[in-house]
């Protein structure tokens, strides 16, 4: 009996000006321009939990392409392949927000790969993270 054959999709790429709120699946090649470590948040109340026993490292990176720049939340072992500078490929990156703004994370379906360094300058002007969102619930008639 034959096996089928399941054949892989090649990645789509997009740029960071083509993100929208709500959105995921993404494959971007991105430039770090800054990366900043954020204090662990330890939970509410005090209260021990699993993940308190292992501290997880968060950092803010800024990351963008020639079309512009936008957040980066990096989580644990991703801190380490952001570093100012560096060139690296989200893959099946998604949108989170964060108080009404864009952030760009990848989990645990993604990954980060370094990559060569790209050949374009990053367009820092156009922060896709300093744009506000607002939720706004449509009602159908």
């Amino acid at each position: 009996m034959a096996t089928p054959t399941t054949t892989k999709r090649k990645p789509v790429f997009v740029k960071v000006d083509q993100l929208k709120p709500g959105t995921n699946g993404h494959t971007l090649t991105v430039k770090v321009v800054s990366s900043k470590p954020v204090k662990t948040v330890t939970t509410r109340g005090g209260r021990s939990s699993v993940l308190a026993a292992r501290p997880s490292r968060i950092a803010e990176c800024l990351v963008g392409d020639e079309t512009g720049t936008i957040i980066f939340t990096a989580r644990n072992e991703q801190v380490d392949h952001m570093n100012a500078g560096a060139t690296v490929i989200l893959r099946n990156a998604k949108i989170d927000m964060f108080k009404g703004s864009m952030r760009l994370a990848v989990d645990k379906w993604g990954r980060i790969e370094p990559t060569d360094p790209a050949n374009f300058e990053v367009k820092e002007d156009n922060n896709l993270s300093l744009v506000e969102y607002e939720l706004v619930n449509v009602v159908e008639e």
